[in-house]
């Protein structure tokens, strides 16, 4: 939900808080930063599906994948053990050095202890991270197309969204000319996520470099949301905390959703320089205290089992955007870039000459196939869908058939 702007807020007495034909406003309760503030695009989404019983969506990014069944045997053991109660505030210890291990052998980047945290969520990462570091007013860049949440996030720590396009002819890299003309004195930080959602990008190493270089020269944090690193099919992720003098400004913001099929279990973490992730707990004391501790041992018994359990999701997912990026490029008016990354395809649907919203509702209405428009994720993503990969081949086969058969795409 977006903040909205700031204002004065009405009398707590009444005043202003009535409808025009003399009767309470429903929302005379709700604070002012909030009363009239749309749902994302998202949560909308979803209310949406219910409306065609045989619809096909294609609009969140929850894997249909169970957990791995070992792995919730051994978290619901562990619970019957004892794993019940408030853990470490800064999570659990086997956990954390699960996980520091875990970038030791993967990227040869060592951490102390001291420079983790458990999280309820990468999405509660963020807020706790954009909640420690930012002053009323900072500025926080993030490069568009972006994940929806980001704006908002930034608006509720009470900072200032400032988004740096990117573009289809540059495969969505960001430009490291456009990135630094955005920097003002007022700015604090830039999110960064690769593999990226929506556009499936993965930034270079060229791309990383320059980033990395002007986050120095300009003393920024950088706010890595580095949740999909499964999800690189052309070469291995490259994390930009690992490049030299980004240890010491980076967040690092991890997840056990999409790379371990573990969205409800609602588990993250943050990698950070000592002093931010102390006050990250301080912060989170005072929202959940501690991250569940069943969902803390679930993601140590995945961690552990990584090479057994990630390498046939991996294949699933790039056999389905294999798949649907050649349906895609085989139906008239729609094209994608090849996807390197994440598990979503960026669809161009200029070429029907309408609104992406209202591609997206025509697609609904005409072919029961949910889709979220362009729009939802920046002011320069006109002319794009976003379809999320979390169906099967079989699935997404029907899916487009139904689209072909429409008029706008036949």
């Amino acid at each position: 939900m977006t903040p909205a702007p700031s204002q004065t807020p009405a009398p707590r007495g009444g005043g202003g808080r009535h409808t025009a034909d003399g009767s309470a406003d429903p929302d005379r309760l709700v604070s002012s930063r909030y009363r009239g503030a749309p749902s994302t695009p998202m949560s909308s989404a979803v209310d949406l599906a219910s409306r065609h019983p045989d619809s096909i969506s294609f609009a969140l990014g929850d894997p249909d994948l169970t957990t791995d069944a070992g792995v919730i045997d051994a978290a619901a053991a562990d619970a019957k053990a004892g794993h019940t109660h408030y853990t470490d505030t800064y999570g659990d210890p086997e956990l954390r050095r699960a996980i520091l291990d875990f970038y030791a052998e993967e990227y040869s980047h060592e951490r102390p202890l001291s420079d983790l945290l458990v999280t309820t969520s990468a999405c509660h990462g963020m807020w706790l991270a954009l909640e420690s570091v930012l002053d009323d007013g900072d500025e926080v860049i993030i490069h568009e197309p972006y994940f929806t949440p980001y704006p908002h996030q930034i608006r509720l720590a009470r900072g200032v969204p400032v988004a740096l396009a990117t573009y289809e002819h540059e495969e969505w890299q960001v430009s490291p000319e456009r990135l630094e003309a955005l920097i003002t004195d007022r700015t604090r930080a830039l999110v960064l996520n690769s593999p990226t959602n929506p556009t499936g990008a993965c930034f270079s190493r060229e791309t990383l470099d320059a980033i990395a270089e002007i986050a120095c020269r300009h003393d920024l944090l950088v706010i890595a949301d580095d949740i999909y690193p499964l999800y690189s099919y052309d070469e291995p992720h490259l994390p930009i905390v690992t490049l030299p003098g980004m240890a010491e400004r980076t967040i690092v913001l991890g997840s056990f959703s999409k790379d371990y099929v573990m969205t409800g279990w609602r588990i993250g973490y943050a990698i950070a320089p000592p002093a931010i992730v102390r006050t990250m707990k301080d912060v989170n004391e005072n929202a959940v205290f501690t991250a569940p501790a069943i969902s803390q041992r679930a993601a140590l018994h995945a961690l552990r089992r990584r090479h057994e359990i990630q390498p046939p999701i991996k294949e699933l997912y790039a056999e389905r955007m294999r798949y649907a990026w050649e349906r895609v490029c085989a139906t008239p008016r729609m094209s994608a870039l090849r996807p390197k990354g994440s598990i979503y395809l960026w669809v161009n649907v200029t070429e029907t000459g309408l609104p992406s919203a209202e591609v997206a509702s025509r697609i609904f209405d005409e072919a029961h196939v949910l889709t979220i428009p362009g729009t939802a994720f920046g002011d320069s993503c006109e002319g794009y869908l976003r379809l999320a990969m979390t169906v099967s081949v079989e699935r997404c086969a029907e899916a487009f058939d139904r689209i072909g058969r429409m008029p706008l795409f036949s």
